[in-house]
């Protein structure tokens, strides 16, 4: 602005030396002088105040005006000009941080005719006072460090600004450290800060010791370099020392009885105790334990993570016989490395002589004796499993195998008896004296108790000690294969589609035996099945059972001779049951739906065999008269003898003496007048709902146009059946 308003004086000069070289031909203007105020901000006395006047040629009556920000602009109102005397006055307290500078517009008009003769810039600079204290971005700052941080390391940065002039002293500050709590002696801390930065970064001389101190609360503050008065403010930084490993642990003792009885494992021998001044639960206090001296590998040893105390226990069988006494060593060290920093020399100025160093400690060990006490050792089966291969169905008694033992304790003397532990079937005898394992029952390969031809029987060598110990011996038994089974089908009900043409449906057969003493098979029928039932191919373990056109709806019974690879066969019955599939999809549904009767069809059955003998006993007490018909029927006359039943003509009821009559009364009570006594309508005594299809009992339709008498004879198996009930002196059959 300073330059602009050294311009305005350049311009104004050579403008009025213009004017003075045209003095001879133009009449002389007014000469003006454009003036600069310079306000501070923040005034503190009364308002309005006089700031100044413009230095004007009082010989040239004007008057005088200004416009712009700060008069008729926002902000409006803060200065104004006396229009006779020039002079400036401030009327509102002006804030640096908001404005630093006004630019005016001054004017000079005829008094008499109001025209502006002079339009001139004006400049106000606002000066900045020191109001504002620099402020820190936080009022807290916090960081974790370990203690192996090298100094001169930046710790935490800080960051301040301060709203005043940065161009002057009110707008710079610097940073001190306070105070720093707690006072040590292994550590200094400082702040360095780069000329004219608003940052400032912390570190430390010496070593971070987190024995000596966990924390460290550092007070900064930022303090400006305001000329008259100095403004400042703090902020707090919080150091958190993490603990490293610098203290070694310590053996102290052992707890626990240091014995174990022989052949335990898992059981803890004994307790290492240690003490450690590092930070409790941290890396560098947990412990970590090394065995030594420990060739077969008998113990083990681990931290308890509470307190931090090695816990040595067994982890392999030690025998009595072999070892009385164990001699181990222990040591112990940190999960963490050792590290240790000692300072030496304090430096001015500098950072200090510190040693620093992370070191491989060489551990001290710790003796450790070990007592195995004797304890009752167990029969040991020699060997403990034993195979035997055997042909199935052997008789009872048969030798299978003989066990024997050996007692560790009384190796000259036999002081155990053999016992039977586990044997599913129940099909072994032990000697308890001898070992001997025989048969008590016929092994059969084809038990569910044999998987793979295999039978596995356990047994036991018990000694006489206290406690007694029990030793365990297994038997496995490989059972071998004898044709001793007959195939059979694997389905002996079959269902089948009546068809025009032969159907086909799967026939399959099984064996329990193994090859060769199975399959493949040979499928026979047997009976008569010629033109109604064949099987093709005749050998496999499935066949196709082909039913041909011949047969009828209905059900089958076929008789299936089937044989194994060995020629061992079995009679196998089939029930074949053929329906028409159009109407129903599957004939067992058909037959199993209609095949099953409740409690109601059976009472109805017994109802309706109670009234037929009520009727066949009514027919014995009627008597019917014979009549005889001659019928011509071409030359050859002959007589019909029959007996007809018309109404009203020949029955009546018998009057015999020995006849009840109260009875005879109640069936002339039915007979109404002018009827017979056979023509009542029937009596509804219980409803069955609707009927429900059978495939034994489907309507046979008989066309009439084709119908012979011979076509009776095959109308199935089922009224040949009802034909021999009906006509037994015809079918020979009672």
């Amino acid at each position: 602005m300073r330059t602009f308003t050294t311009s305005l004086c350049l311009i104004l000069v050579v403008w009025m030396v213009d004017v003075a070289s045209e003095k001879s031909r133009i009449r002389q203007k007014r000469a003006w002088i454009i003036t600069s105020f310079d306000i501070e901000e923040e005034y503190q006395g009364n308002f309005p105040y006089l700031v100044g006047r413009v230095d004007v040629d009082w010989k040239l009556m004007a008057n005088f005006m200004i416009d712009g920000k700060g008069v008729d602009e926002e902000p409006r109102g803060i200065f104004s000009i006396d229009k006779n005397t020039a002079e400036m006055f401030v009327h509102k307290r002006i804030d640096f941080e908001s404005h630093q500078r006004f630019l005016l517009k001054f004017y000079a008009t005829n008094k008499t005719t109001g025209r502006v003769n002079t339009e001139l810039g004006m400049e106000i600079n606002i000066l900045d006072i020191n109001d504002h204290a620099p402020q820190f971005s936080r009022a807290l700052y916090e960081t974790h460090r370990m203690e192996s941080t090298s100094q001169g390391e930046t710790l935490v940065t800080v960051y301040a600004s301060d709203d005043d002039d940065s161009s002057t002293c009110n707008g710079t500050f610097s940073f001190r450290i306070i105070s720093v709590y707690p006072e040590t002696t292994n550590a200094e801390f400082y702040i360095d800060q780069t000329k004219n930065s608003q940052h400032g970064a912390i570190s430390f001389k010496g070593c971070l010791d987190y024995e000596e101190a966990q924390k460290y609360t550092i007070l900064v503050e930022a303090k400006d370099h305001g000329d008259k008065v100095q403004l400042s403010s703090t902020s707090t930084v919080l150091v958190n020392v993490i603990d490293k490993n610098n203290h070694l642990p310590e053996i102290l003792g052992q707890t626990g009885p240091g014995k174990i009885k022989e052949r335990e494992m898992g059981v803890e021998v004994l307790r290492i105790q240690v003490t450690d001044k590092d930070s409790h639960g941290s890396p560098a206090w947990k412990a970590k334990y090394t065995i030594h001296g420990d060739k077969g590998e008998y113990f083990k040893i681990e931290t308890d993570p509470e307190t931090n105390e090695g816990i040595l226990t067994v982890q392999k069988l030690i025998e009595y016989n072999e070892v009385t006494e164990k001699n181990i060593s222990i040591s112990v060290e940190n999960v963490e490395p050792y590290l240790s920093c000692r300072v030496r020399k304090r430096v001015k100025d500098s950072k200090w002589d510190v040693e620093t160093s992370i070191k491989e400690t060489r551990p001290k060990l710790y003796p450790v004796t070990i007592t195995v006490d004797d304890v009752n050792d167990p029969p040991i089966f020699i060997p403990a499993v034993k195979h035997v291969e055997v042909m199935e169905n052997p008789g009872v008694g048969f030798l299978l195998e003989t066990f024997t033992a050996k007692d560790m304790d009384r190796i000259n003397s036999n002081t155990f008896r053999f016992l039977k532990g586990h044997d599913p079937a129940d099909w072994v005898t032990v000697d308890s004296k001898t070992g001997r394992v025989v048969t008590a029952k016929v092994l059969d390969r084809e038990s569910s108790f044999v998987n793979n031809s295999t039978y596995i029987v356990t047994l036991y060598a018990v000694d006489y000690g206290e406690p007694p110990m029990t030793g365990t011996g297994t038997l496995i038994i490989h059972i071998k294969d004898q044709n001793d089974n007959v195939p059979v089908l694997s389905e002996n009900k079959l269902n089948m589609c009546l068809s025009d043409e032969p159907i086909r449906t799967k026939l399959s057969a099984v064996d329990p035996d193994l090859p060769p003493y199975s399959g493949p098979f040979l499928f026979e029928l047997i009976g008569d099945v010629e033109g109604k039932w064949r099987i093709d191919p005749s050998y496999g373990t499935t066949v196709d059972l082909i039913k041909d056109s011949t047969v009828y709806a209905g059900h089958h019974e076929l008789l299936v001779r089937v044989s194994d690879n060995q020629g061992h066969e079995s009679l196998q019955n089939l029930s074949v049951t053929v329906c028409d599939c159009s109407e129903t999809p599957t004939c067992h549904i058909r037959r199993s739906s209609t095949s099953k009767m409740g409690g109601g069809s059976v009472g109805i059955i017994i109802l309706a065999l109670l009234m037929l003998l009520v009727f066949m006993f009514m027919a014995i007490l009627t008597s019917c008269e014979k009549k005889v018909y001659t019928t011509e029927d071409g030359p050859g006359m002959h007589l019909l003898i029959s007996n007809i039943e018309e109404p009203g003509t020949d029955c009546g009821v018998s009057r015999d003496s020995k006849y009840d009559h109260n009875k005879a009364s109640k069936l002339h009570i039915l007979r109404g007048p002018g009827e017979e006594l056979g023509d009542y309508a029937p009596h509804v005594y219980a409803e069955e709902g609707e009927s429900v299809p059978d495939a034994h009992l489907d309507v046979i339709s008989i066309p009439e146009s084709d119908f012979g008498s011979v076509k009776l004879r095959y109308l199935g198996q089922r009224f040949n059946t009802l034909a021999s009930i009906c006509r037994a002196d015809v079918t020979g059959k009672k």
